[in-house]
């Protein structure tokens, strides 16, 4: 596969020709951190980021998303009718994503693209978009990437990877897709580089881990029942910030917004943390207490996940739930009592 060397300064008029037929996505400063935003008419995207406060995931799947339209004016023929909200899938690009960002919407893809039904608005925008990732040499404190089956050079789900050598960058195409990009972008110089020369340097700065062995194995109903959620739950407030942070975090709510005669119906984000999430319409909540709450996000994304798609945790290691929980509670550690308790009921056993 040929490798790409970019110049700094062909960076920049190679964006300028990709805007002609893409949307332009990358990170870019804004208060005390970075964000994904739609970059303007001569922004480039800022590369000076270690990751971002929200992975890009919005850009497949919008914090907020209009469904239908309709109208309660019975004078109007269409009234009372869903009609389909406009959508727009033009082709678009997420620049400088990190490799832990696009396995997490390869993992996000197993819920809405299945045998039996593909999610048409989540599958609608993941088509129309070319990722381009930005691999990481400098990963944060927090990051457990290689331990979550991801790496700063992970190549899951990206269509090109780009690694900065200082004075340039070399682009490693991996489908097609990635290689339309690069020659609509006009990045066509092959390198005689080893790519791959910083990978080994970057995946030993990352200093912390989680061990995930025995999860699969592990019996449900053991760590269902285990008597450390009640200490992981007790100081968490249920706010949801680790949901929201979450790159692979898919929940969401559909409601309908009436204003006037108008109305529409949208798909909002929503977390497992909250406590009206999964109460029904006769008042039962079958997760009442936080303690049911916090059990099954862990439960969901280290085991449930596990047993059903056969493809290790539902966690790429960015470590943005650890940094962003007011109250320290920290994934690793619970993942760490997991998978001990599941070896210590494996050695009681006697297996």
């Amino acid at each position: 596969m040929t490798v790409i060397t970019i110049t700094k300064t062909e960076l920049s008029d190679g964006l300028a020709a990709l805007r002609k037929g893409y949307k332009l996505f990358g990170p870019v400063a804004e208060k005390s951190s970075y964000t994904f935003r739609e970059l303007e008419k001569d922004r480039d995207p800022d590369f000076s980021y270690q990751n971002t406060r929200l992975s890009p995931k919005g850009i497949v799947f919008p914090q907020s998303e209009d469904m239908f339209t309709y109208t309660l004016d019975s004078t109007r023929e269409d009234a009372h009718f869903l009609k389909e909200a406009p959508k727009d899938y033009s082709p678009r690009v997420i620049f400088g994503i990190r490799p832990c960002d696009a396995k997490a919407v390869s993992l996000t893809r197993m819920n809405f693209d299945t045998r039996a039904y593909r999610d048409p608005y989540w599958m609608g925008l993941f088509e129309a978009t070319t990722f381009v990732g930005m691999a990481c040499d400098t990963p944060c404190q927090t990051c457990f990437c290689t331990t979550a089956g991801c790496g700063p050079y992970h190549e899951e789900g990206l269509d090109v990877l780009i690694s900065d050598r200082g004075d340039h960058y070399l682009a490693k195409p991996l489908s097609e897709k990635g290689r339309q990009l690069l020659a609509v972008a006009g990045w066509l110089k092959p390198a005689e580089a080893d790519f791959d020369k910083n990978k080994a340097a970057a995946e030993a700065k990352i200093g912390s881990s989680v061990a995930t062995d025995r999860l699969a194995s592990a019996d449900t109903l053991a760590l269902y029942g285990a008597d450390f959620w009640e200490d992981i739950s007790f100081a968490c407030i249920n706010c949801g910030t680790c949901t929201f942070v979450c790159p692979t975090c898919w929940c969401f709510d559909i409601q309908d917004e009436v204003h006037g005669k108008t109305g529409k119906r949208a798909r909002n984000w929503d977390s497992c943390m909250f406590p009206i999430f999964t109460i029904h319409t006769t008042g039962h909540n079958p997760r009442g207490t936080k303690l049911h709450r916090v059990r099954q996000r862990f439960m969901h994304k280290l085991k449930y996940f596990v047993g059903k798609y056969e493809a290790g945790i539902m966690c790429v290691g960015c470590g943005r739930c650890i940094r962003a929980c007011p109250v320290n509670i920290d994934i690793r550690n619970v993942c760490g009592l997991m998978n001990s308790r599941a070896a210590e009921n494996v050695c009681a056993e006697g297996k």
